[in-house]
């Protein structure tokens, strides 16, 4: 009884090791395939206004150059803005965090980490070009159709970093290899949808951003385009767009915000994450394999 005893426990002790081995067997291979994130030489980020999905996507709009971006790149039916009115969105995409943030007041002054800081740390760059700011640097909240509730940056000016980095849309480097690592582009009001039409904003678009992208596909190169809330009548659904040669063109359904667009231009560059988007997912199932 002894021997038989014996050898059942050892038996036991067999399967449970099998059991483990076979976990990380699985495990290792849950890891070999899952996705692996391109590494863009430069990301243009342009954010628009006010506008939801619908009022995007319609049909009747699609002559537009959005509608041909939203064609070249992949569009995503299932993105949201995280708050409403429009600044905490901006503080959002920028820090992973509306920072206590409800209205559109203005200044604030912070010093928390944010992605400019994530990539300064690994020897990367950011900067944020604003159309019609008045001078690099210039902190004021308001001037003509500029806004500074638009501009995030400018909130952490100061404290964590320089006044460089806030710069003026007419400093958009002409040679694109001069870009930093990751831009924000943001429009005026007379050209972000907020003052202006759709389609004066489209036109902007296709005269400005249109150049970068033509060289994004042959340089390694990424536009986001994104809106930072909805009109408040589609539960906050906005259109977000991938446009570059590691995107598969086509649509996503997969739910996104702009936590999960943060998530991902951290993602891509192999840096910790900020405040909510900890628990945010990178955007998947979009990317073409690569080396």
């Amino acid at each position: 009884m002894a021997v038989a005893d014996t050898l059942q426990n050892l038996m036991k002790i067999i399967v449970r090791h099998l059991l483990y081995i076979s976990l990380i067997v699985f495990a290792l291979a849950h890891v070999a395939q899952a996705e692996q994130l391109p590494r863009p030489d430069h990301v243009v980020m342009v954010i628009e206004e006010n506008r939801g999905y619908s009022q995007i996507m319609d049909k009747l709009k699609s002559d537009s150059y959005i509608h041909t971006l939203a064609k070249r790149g992949v569009l995503f039916s299932r993105s949201y803005g995280v708050s409403h009115p429009s600044q905490p969105n901006y503080l959002a995409l920028f820090s992973g965090s509306a920072q206590g943030i409800t209205s559109n007041a203005c200044p604030h002054t912070f010093d928390s980490d944010n992605l400019a800081t994530r990539l300064m740390d690994s020897g990367l760059s950011f900067a944020s070009y604003a159309e019609s700011l008045p001078k690099s640097g210039d902190m004021v909240c308001m001037s003509g159709a500029y806004q500074r509730k638009h501009n995030p940056v400018v909130n952490w000016q100061g404290t964590r970093l320089p006044a460089e980095m806030n710069k003026r849309f007419s400093d958009f480097p002409q040679n694109f290899a001069d870009l930093p690592t990751v831009s924000f582009v943001i429009p005026d009001q007379n050209h972000d949808m907020h003052d202006g039409s759709f389609f004066e904003a489209d036109e902007w678009l296709k005269t400005y951003i249109a150049p970068y992208i033509d060289w994004a596909f042959k340089h390694n190169s990424l536009l986001i385009l994104t809106w930072d809330e909805d009109n408040f009548k589609e539960d906050n659904r906005v259109v977000t767009l991938l446009i570059g040669p590691m995107v598969k063109a086509g649509s996503s359904d997969q739910r996104i915000n702009h936590y999960s667009v943060l998530r991902t231009l951290l993602d891509f560059y192999n840096l910790p994450s900020l405040g909510a988007d900890l628990d945010a997912e990178a955007i998947k199932g979009v990317w073409k394999k690569h080396n």
